[in-house]
């Protein structure tokens, strides 16, 4: 191995020759680090980062190796033409490594003279404010502690603590997204990146970096129960960056986790997913304990797995499906310009969310296309924190303005789509159908005998016949709804109930948990028993592929 540093050398030794097992992450990110030094022209300011470890005599704690590790990269490693190496950290280990300890030592080092810049304000962002005000009191506490040698230094109080000769400030801030806008803040960090649903808070808080010299930023997290949100895009990015997929682009993605759910039983295993766990006794004690509670009740405890061990939950009894099959629903969708489909409509009431789609089925693949309304009167709305205008600009969503969504307004949709394709069937549920009945027989859908009869009125026994063949579907990964970012969200909002062994699907949540779009999509797998598949019917091998 090259030399690099002590604080590099030391931890890459550890990894790879140490007495605890790692995590194939951490061997990934070490042989990244490794070819990094070796093929690019990036150096570590050695007496800079000497000059930051000298602070740790103020904490009550000294920075474990892996500490030393992220810190010397991340705040000491500089490309040639000056500017940091990695100015953005992401670091997910196990809950009990000691995160907030490390961020209350980063942000320290930030705001004095050694980090050479003026008013190089901290900005500690978290969904819940204790969350946020965690390192900062951290921070503060060593002030008080040290009264004596740091108090002309420094000012300090229970909202802002202040470098004297740097002007920069440590602040804590939560989720008042409005309040935040207009900083310039030198580093943005968010604890417990888990817990962020959407991007907005994220947003508004890196809108400021770039306006003082090595901005940074440090995301802190163990795994969470979120699916679809943030956590899964940066995880995604760090996968891709370990695996050679993709350029960093000064992102340093460190990493613990179990590599197999069945290692959650091994605890020799459980050192992949806390790197501080060797180092603390006691918390070793405490895993042990949570995990004879987790083997009782595994579902009353799956934060042991979540939090601990930074496995996801990807899949519960409840769950229409594993996590990982709704990602992969999201495959492009081949030119089905007039085949044959079946249309599917569901809402609960007019005053809150519609929706309505076409499934198409093409070599043995459901492709799922929708469309949804929401009324702007829906009392829900500030309950919910999908990012819904974002939606409506990518086409998906479209907001109704009055006291409910006009039963037209689905009804007209039908007939501009019947221009492109064959709409065979409408499924639509019968407690549902009353309020369109006349729209949708304008438009040319009903449930007459005599006249178009091309309307399926779904029950909820039809659906419990249908839940093991989506199941099914999804399993199989022949479920695909294209670039939709809805239909995930409605898809992890849904929930298999049973019933005396009857199964249909309901929300997870009553208010916040939209699933119209899912409900929608299964109204019309219900309806299409005959539906012909165009793939078969087609003399095209090669259809031309777009993205709804």
């Amino acid at each position: 191995m090259n030399v690099i540093c002590k604080e590099i050398d030391e931890y890459i030794s550890l990894v790879r020759h140490g007495s605890v097992p790692v995590c194939k992450d951490q061997m990934l990110l070490c042989d990244y680090i490794e070819k990094c030094f070796a093929t690019e022209d990036i150096h570590i300011d050695e007496k800079q980062l000497a000059r930051y470890l000298d602070k740790q005599k103020f904490f009550p704690f000294r920075l474990l190796p892996w500490e030393k590790f992220v810190f010397t990269l991340h705040n000491c490693t500089y490309r040639a033409d000056g500017l940091l190496r990695w100015p953005i950290l992401f670091i997910m280990v196990g809950r009990g490594a000691g995160k907030n300890g490390y961020l209350s030592f980063e942000s320290f080092c930030w705001i004095t003279p050694i980090n050479g810049v003026k008013n190089y304000d901290v900005d500690i962002f978290a969904t819940a404010e204790d969350q946020a005000k965690t390192s900062f009191e951290d921070v503060y506490n060593v002030l008080e502690d040290n009264k004596t040698k740091l108090g002309r230094f420094f000012n300090w109080n229970k909202e802002v603590i202040t470098n004297l000769a740097t002007g920069s400030r440590i602040r804590f801030r939560t989720s008042g997204v409005k309040t935040k806008d207009g900083g310039r803040p030198g580093a943005v960090v968010f604890d417990e990146f888990h817990a962020y649903e959407n991007y907005k808070m994220v947003d508004v808080a890196r809108t400021g970096l770039g306006k003082k010299a090595f901005p940074r930023q440090t995301i802190i997290t163990t795994d969470g129960y979120v699916r679809g949100g943030p956590l899964d895009d940066i995880k995604a990015q760090a996968d891709q960056i370990l695996n050679g997929g993709m350029d960093d682009k000064g992102m340093l993605p460190f990493i613990c986790r179990l590599d197999d759910p069945a290692e959650v039983d091994n605890p020799k295993m459980w050192y992949k997913a806390n790197p501080s766990l060797q180092y603390f006794p006691v918390l070793r004690q405490e895993l042990e304990q949570e995990y004879a509670q987790y083997q009782i009740n595994p579902s009353g405890n799956s934060s042991f797995v979540v939090k601990r061990m930074n496995l996801p939950k990807t899949f519960d009894d409840e769950s229409v499906t594993d996590w990982n099959n709704i990602l992969a629903a999201k495959r492009p969708i081949p030119d089905l310009e007039w085949c044959d489909c079946v249309a599917g409509i569901d809402y609960m009431k007019t005053t809150d969310f519609l929706s309505a789609g076409l499934l198409f089925k093409h070599k043995g693949i459901y492709y799922w296309m929708q469309h949804t309304w929401v009324c702007r009167a829906s009392a829900d709305l500030p309950r919910i924190k999908a990012p819904l205008g974002d939606w409506e600009d990518a086409g998906y969503l479209t907001f109704c303005d009055g006291p409910e969504i006009p039963p037209d307004v689905p009804a007209a949709w039908l007939v501009e789509k019947a221009k492109e394709y064959h709409i065979t069937l409408l499924g639509i549920d019968n407690f549902r159908y009353t309020l369109l009945t006349k729209a949708l027989r304008e438009a040319g859908f009903d449930t007459d005998k005599g006249g178009a009869n091309n309307i399926m009125l779904c029950k909820r026994v039809t659906e419990n016949r249908y839940v093991p063949v989506i199941t099914s579907l999804f399993n199989t990964h022949r479920i695909c709804w294209g670039d939709d970012p809805m239909m995930p969200w409605y898809t992890n909002n849904t929930c298999i109930i049973t019933d005396r062994g009857n199964q249909y699907y309901g929300k997870k949540e009553e208010k916040s948990r939209k699933t119209d779009g899912f409900k929608a999509m299964v109204a019309a797998i219900c309806a299409s028993e005959n539906l012909a598949d165009s793939g078969e019917e087609s003399n095209i091998d090669d259809f031309k592929v777009y993205s709804y």
